[in-house]
């Protein structure tokens, strides 16, 4: 499948921006930051645009509930839905519900377990994460190695287990880990903190109480990335001391690396996936074809260039 870039995907989206639709949203949860921008970027997007109206709901992390949104959509008439899903193994039902009702669908972010057997009227638009885990370990290794480091230990954090960049980020990180480059690189532990800081928190608390020695954190997202500093400063750890990495972007996770904590994470462009979303609906909605795969590129953001991406998630 091609990969679109954003470019692209931007410009489209201005041509589509004088046909009426209204168009089914469902997020699997509002209360997280990342999605947070994404929803309200694609609402930003929307508002400018004559005719579109956006009807966007929060499933709650419930797939069940998720998969009622989707149908209500359908029997209320939407020409688009857009799904953000809350569980990347439970996607077919969706496509089926929607393609029984003729309705194009357009999954967000998230990759769908039947990415690869979406009909003719749905698609993907997302980052592909095969560069997200990846970017982030090499420069987790690069800085462990500027450190001196000839062995080291690393704690992974893992996002919701069910969820498929959760699983593909973990694997970037065993596959980067495993080249010769950085092969020094020992993974002690890893844990899935559901994306969520609290739990992460919790999580590096438990890992704090076994007083093994570390060297540095590698997590899926910002979130835990964040989680996991908190339990370390409040067991006055020296951040300077430890290499830890996330992905997102996010506004606090940029905090976070301004503040000497977090050393590295991953530019995922939320604005450019809800655009790119948005755009690939209308178009679905018209009856133009549209790619089943659109990737918006992920880029490796560092103290160096972080003025570059302040405004941005």
């Amino acid at each position: 499948m091609k990969k679109l870039l954003l470019g692209v995907a931007l410009s489209a989206l201005m041509s589509s921006s004088a046909f009426a639709a209204k168009i089914g949203v469902s997020m699997a949860l509002f209360d997280d930051n990342f999605l947070t921008v994404l929803r309200n970027g694609m609402i930003a997007q929307a508002k400018g645009m004559d005719g579109v109206e956006l009807q966007v709901e929060d499933a709650q992390n419930d797939v069940a509930k998720q998969l009622d949104q989707i149908k209500n959509f359908a029997a209320s008439g939407v020409d688009a839905i857009i799904v953000n899903p809350v569980d990347t193994s439970a996607t077919q039902a969706m496509s089926d519900a929607a393609a029984a009702a003729k309705i194009p669908l357009v999954y967000v972010n998230r990759e769908p377990v039947n990415v690869d057997k979406l009909p003719d009227n749905q698609a993907f638009v997302a980052s592909n994460e095969a560069e997200s885990g990846t970017l982030e370990t090499k420069e987790a290794c690069r800085l462990l190695k500027e450190a001196g480091k000839k062995e080291a230990n690393v704690y992974v954090i893992m996002g919701e287990l069910s969820n498929q960049a959760a699983v593909q980020r973990t694997k970037d990180i065993d596959e980067v880990i495993a080249t010769p480059d950085c092969n020094f690189i020992k993974i002690i532990d890893k844990q899935t903190s559901n994306w969520k800081r609290d739990e992460a928190q919790n999580l590096m608390t438990n890992w704090l109480s076994s007083g093994k020695a570390f060297d540095g954190v590698i997590a899926n997202n910002d979130e835990s990335a964040i989680g996991a500093i908190q339990a370390m400063k409040a067991a006055n750890i020296d951040m300077k001391s430890v290499v830890v990495g996330g992905v997102d972007a996010t506004q606090d996770a940029l905090a976070a690396m301004q503040a000497g904590d977090l050393d590295v994470t991953v530019f995922q462009d939320a604005a450019g996936q809800g655009a790119g979303a948005l755009d690939a609906a209308l178009k679905l909605a018209k009856g133009e074809k549209v790619e089943h795969k659109v990737y918006i590129p992920f880029q490796l953001v560092t103290p160096a260039n972080i003025d570059k991406f302040l405004k941005k998630n």
